[in-house]
C-alpha cells in the first residue's frame, strides 16, 4: 500500500475517533482544512463515504465503522513496530501520553520521572489528568495508571506504589452542633463533600469495609467536585465531610486542622498501577519508564 494512503488512514482514524476535525487537526499538527481535503480525497478515491457531516458533528457511517474497527488495531501495530525500530537508536527517545488522576500523578509518576527523565534527555512524557475509566486504546494513550482493582484483565498492569487508604474527614467547626458519624450509614445525615466520575456520570458512592462487611454510602451535600484537590479544601473551610486519599490529609489531622472519623471502615486497597495493552510492544523508551516506576517493597522484591 502506498506511503500515502497510511497517511489517509491515519487521518480518518483521527477524525473518526474524535468525531471532530477540530480536535483530530489538532491531535495531528495539521490545520482543519488540510484535514478536510485530506478526508474527501481518500473517499473519492475509495469510491465511497466513511464520514457523515453535519454542521455540528461528524460520525462514520457503515463503511466507515468498518473501516475504524478492522484498520484501527492495524495501524497501531505498525505504529508500535516503527516506535520499536526507531528506540534502537543508541539514545532511547520518543513521548510516551500517559493518562492518570491528579493523586496518582503527584505521588507516583512525578517520583519516578524525577529519576527518569535528567538521565534521558530525548524522552518526553504527556500526562493528561483524567478521572475517567479512559480507553487508553482509542485514547491513543500509551498507558493510564489506575488503582490495581480499577485495571481491565486484558491489559499488563506494573505496580507503581504501594497499597492505599482513604480517610473520611471534617474540619472542627463543622463538628459543632452534630453528633459524630459511628457507621458509614450515618453519613446519610452529614453535609458531604461529594465527587463526580465522568466515567459514572453520577457521584462516587464512598467505599466502606469492616470485618468483610461492604457498604456503600451515596452520600448528600451542596458541593460537587471532580477531584481531590477541591475537597480537601472545602473540607478544611468546614463545607462539609469529604472522602480523600489517606496521604493527602495526615498533615492536616495532625495539626488539628481535619478531624477524622470512621477510621476502622476504610481498609487498605491495591495501589496504583501503570498498564498498557498487552499485545503493544514496549519502545525502549517505555521500557525505561516502566523499571523508574516499578514498586518494590522492602525486601526489595517489586510486585506486578
Amino acid at each position: 500500500m502506498p506511503r500515502a494512503d497510511l497517511n489517509d488512514i491515519a487521518a480518518f482514524l483521527a477524525v473518526a475517533r474524535e468525531r471532530s476535525f477540530t480536535r483530530a487537526a489538532s491531535q495531528l499538527g495539521v490545520s482543519q482544512s488540510a484535514l478536510s481535503q485530506t478526508i474527501r480525497g481518500f473517499e473519492a478515491r475509495l469510491g465511497v463515504r466513511l464520514l457523515t457531516r453535519t454542521t455540528r458533528s461528524v460520525a462514520p457511517t457503515e463503511a466507515g465503522e468498518r473501516l475504524l474497527r478492522e484498520a484501527g488495531p492495524r495501524l497501531e501495530e505498525i505504529e508500535a513496530a516503527l516506535a520499536g525500530v526507531s528506540g534502537l537508536r543508541a539514545r532511547p527517545s520518543g513521548t510516551i501520553r500517559i493518562t492518570a488522576h491528579d493523586h496518582a500523578v503527584r505521588t507516583a509518576l512525578l517520583p519516578g520521572l524525577t529519576r527518569l527523565l535528567p538521565a534521558y534527555p530525548d524522552i518526553a512524557v504527556e500526562i493528561v489528568i483524567d478521572y475517567g475509566l479512559t480507553d487508553i486504546v482509542s485514547g491513543r494513550f500509551d498507558a493510564g495508571i489506575r488503582t490495581g482493582e480499577l485495571v481491565d484483565r486484558d491489559m499488563v498492569a506494573v505496580r507503581i506504589g504501594p497499597d492505599l487508604r482513604s480517610a473520611i474527614v471534617g474540619a472542627p467547626g463543622y463538628f459543632a452542633g452534630r453528633t459524630t458519624p459511628r457507621t458509614p450509614r450515618d453519613l446519610t445525615g452529614h453535609v458531604c463533600v461529594n465527587l463526580r466520575l465522568p466515567t459514572h456520570g453520577g457521584l462516587y458512592a464512598w467505599e466502606c469495609e469492616k470485618d468483610g462487611q461492604e457498604i456503600r454510602v451515596r452520600v448528600e451535600g451542596q458541593l460537587v467536585c471532580n477531584g481531590t484537590e477541591p475537597m480537601l479544601a472545602a473540607a478544611l473551610a468546614g463545607l462539609g465531610l469529604a472522602y480523600l486519599p489517606e496521604d493527602e490529609v495526615l498533615p492536616h489531622l495532625a495539626s488539628g486542622a481535619l478531624v477524622r472519623v470512621l477510621e476502622d471502615w476504610c481498609p487498605p486497597y491495591p495501589g496504583y498501577h501503570l498498564y498498557y495493552p498487552s499485545r503493544r510492544q514496549p519502545t525502549p523508551a517505555f521500557t525505561l519508564l516502566l523499571e523508574a516506576l516499578r514498586f518494590r517493597n522492602q525486601a526489595g522484591a517489586s510486585p506486578t
